[in-house]
């Protein structure tokens, strides 16, 4: 059985974190704010219009202003998907070398479908990836195992032949309880305050040079 390694988007193939973060301060510019250093985002944006505008505006999902203000977020960011973002240096050529090493690939990420899409698309992934799980094609998303489990039944491969990569805690959690094996992405956004090693991760990599020989030690092909 042909093995499948599944990829999150944002923070492990895709640097999205420049188009968020500017969504995520032009959301403080309409209330007459100075726009926060990039730097003070970029942790958040694995965490979509929760934690950016968490740390962007203080707010919270009970807050009352909090639904008109996500939504406003959301068509900021979507008007501007693509200004910044970038796949990470070295996914291109990571990508074609486990397809020419006989592994599958596919990503499952929370971000729903209106935003991945594009992004897909317009990073060239689509062509070659056996799966694009959103956080909106099933019932749950990550930390539940459901959308691994759902990529892995539609490529027809075993979870225990599956491997998940990601630069959040949810990742690990989501791809320990689909019994697949997993690396946490320490160059990700990592941005749960959490250290990346205590997370029970198979393995932790500190960039996308060190992914492959991880991927050929956990899920021999």
């Amino acid at each position: 059985m042909k093995p499948l390694v599944l990829f999150d988007f944002d923070g492990t193939l895709a640097d999205t974190a420049p188009d968020l973060a500017a969504a995520a301060n032009q959301q403080r510019l309409r209330r007459g704010l100075p726009a926060l250093p990039y730097e003070q985002l970029r942790p958040m944006a694995s965490h979509g219009a929760r934690g950016l505008l968490g740390v962007a505006l203080g707010l919270t999902p009970d807050a009352p202003e909090y639904e008109a203000c996500k939504q406003q977020f959301l068509d900021d960011y979507a008007a501007n998907i693509a200004v910044h973002t970038v796949l990470f240096p070295g996914v291109e050529d990571l990508l074609a070398n486990l397809v020419q090493e006989g592994w599958a690939w596919g990503i499952v990420t929370n971000k729903v479908t209106r935003f991945t899409t594009p992004l897909v698309r317009h990073l060239a992934l689509e062509q070659h990836s056996a799966v694009v799980v959103c956080g909106d094609t099933t019932a749950y998303s990550k930390p539940h195992p459901e959308p691994l489990l759902h990529a892995a039944r539609e490529v027809g491969i075993a979870p225990q032949h599956c491997l998940y990569v990601g630069d959040d805690q949810r990742d690990i959690i989501a791809g320990q309880a689909a019994g697949m094996k997993t690396i946490a992405t320490a160059y990700g956004y990592c941005g749960n305050g959490v250290p990346v090693e205590s997370w029970g991760a198979d393995a932790v990599v500190d960039s996308v040079a060190a992914l492959l020989p991880a991927i050929r030690r956990l899920l021999p092909a």
